[in-house]
This record gives structure tokens, C-alpha cells and sequence, in this order.
């Protein structure tokens, strides 16, 4: 079995847009369709015809071109069982805990409520990727719109146990606002320091920041390190639960 391709592309400012291909029969998903014609313009780049559409969750930005790709490509949707009503033209709908195939490829379904109360993430083990949607991002996790902060602590939770390694990709380029923000909490974290300044770099020549790694991630996104000393120290929550560090460090977030 040959590795999947990879076509991470922008889209309306700051949304990525992915493509991943399967050479082997010729399958395309794009992880959700922030817009059509970025959409169109990747498979126009790379040469593929979609087949696939992966939604991890409702919001416009995820889902805005699923009716025009679907009507010229006929591709099948796949989305949140618990937003399958708010998802444009969906065809299957997956919960946590299922797997399907892409082509001979399984798809682990990760449950990853918070910022909706329905989203999903998609997990392929065989080839160590991630797609977290808004939940988890390079350095931070999505506001929490729909859900609760103990929801969006047990969903980061959960992708915080995928092996390091593995690869993720999200849905937006907020990293360099998510690292002036983290190293206010975690100031003493020198791999976030270092982390620090290879982003700036990369955005001052306008490179993508993503994907991430999830032992990156556990090593300097405070929002995955609630247990952490010097995080608790900085918010005076020494004897706090992991839950509560987190929502203090998601209001912080919000007002910052």
C-alpha cells in the first residue's frame, strides 16, 4: 500500500483546506470545504477528482462549498452523526467510536464536542494523521461556542492520548496568536520558546505553521498541559482540578 498524498492548501484568509489522496484507488477526500473554489483550485493543482467529503463539524467555514462539489463530483459526505442535520447534502453519518474505510484504509471516529456540540475529528491510524477540525489547533483548541469547557477538556483529552507522532492537520493558520497567548501562561517553557520563534519566522516568509505533531502539541500548547507547574503557578490554581486550569486558561484565551 502506497502513503497517502497530502495537498494542504489556505482558504478565506486563515482556514486550511486539505486534500488527501489515495493512489492506489485513485480516491480524494477533502477534509471539510471551507470554500468551493479553493476547494476546486487544489484539485485543479493536484490532478484529482474527489470522491470523498470529511466534515468534522457545522459551521459555514467547514461546509460552504458541499453542495456545488457534490453536484459536479457526486462525491460522498461524511459527517457528525449528532450535526447530521446541519450538514449540507451529507450522505453517511459517524459518531465516536466507529471506523470506516477509505478505500483499504481505516477511519477512526473521535468524538470531539466543545466548540460544537456534534463535531468530530478523524483518526487514521495506519497512517499516523489526525484531522482535528477546531477542536485542537497548533497551539490552542477552539472557542467553545456550543459546549462546555469539562466537554472540550474530555474531547482535547482524548486526542491528547493518539501516539505521538501522529500527524495533525486543523482547520485554521492561528498559530503565531495562539503562541503570544501561550507563552503568557507557560513563560518558563523553553520548548515553547524555541517553538516560539520558529513560528514567527515561518510567518514572516508566509509559511503554514501546520501540521502539528501531537507530541509537539503535548509538549508546549498550555491548553493540553493543565497539570503543568509553572501553568498553575502563573494562574494561582495550584490546587485546582485539570478541568478548572483549563476553563481558566480558555477565558484567559477568549479575553486576550
Amino acid at each position: 500500500m502506497t502513503a497517502l498524498e497530502i495537498h494542504q492548501f489556505t482558504s478565506r484568509g486563515d482556514n486550511y483546506g486539505v486534500l488527501i489522496h489515495d493512489g492506489d484507488t485513485g480516491l480524494t477526500a477533502s477534509i471539510d470545504t471551507p470554500e468551493e473554489a479553493a476547494v476546486r483550485k487544489a484539485l485543479q493543482d493536484t490532478g484529482w477528482s474527489l470522491t470523498h467529503i470529511l466534515n468534522t463539524h457545522h459551521h459555514f467555514d467547514h461546509v460552504e462549498g458541499n453542495e456545488g462539489l457534490k453536484a459536479e463530483f457526486n462525491c460522498t459526505i461524511i459527517g457528525p452523526k449528532d450535526e447530521a442535520g446541519k450538514i449540507p447534502q451529507i450522505d453517511q453519518a459517524v459518531g465516536h467510536g466507529e471506523t470506516f474505510l477509505f478505500g483499504n484504509r481505516p477511519v477512526r471516529v473521535i468524538g470531539t464536542p466543545g466548540h460544537t456540540l456534534g463535531e468530530i475529528s478523524y483518526h487514521l491510524p495506519d497512517e499516523g494523521l489526525a484531522f482535528t477540525g477546531d477542536t485542537l489547533f497548533a497551539l490552542g483548541c477552539g472557542r467553545v461556542f456550543e459546549g462546555t469547557p469539562e466537554m472540550m477538556w474530555q474531547s482535547l483529552q482524548r486526542l491528547a492520548e493518539l501516539p505521538r507522532e501522529t500527524i495533525v492537520y486543523c482547520g485554521h493558520e492561528y498559530t503565531l496568536a495562539n503562541a503570544k497567548f501561550a507563552i503568557t501562561v507557560n513563560p518558563e517553557n523553553a520548548a515553547l520558546q524555541q517553538r516560539m520563534n520558529e513560528i514567527i519566522a515561518l510567518r514572516e516568509n508566509d509559511q503554514p505553521t501546520l501540521p502539528t505533531t501531537i507530541g509537539l502539541e503535548l509538549d508546549t500548547n498550555p491548553f493540553l498541559r493543565p497539570a503543568d507547574k509553572d501553568i498553575r503557578r502563573v494562574l494561582a490554581m495550584e490546587s485546582a482540578t485539570d478541568a478548572e486550569v483549563f476553563a481558566e486558561i480558555r477565558k484567559r484565551k477568549d479575553n486576550f
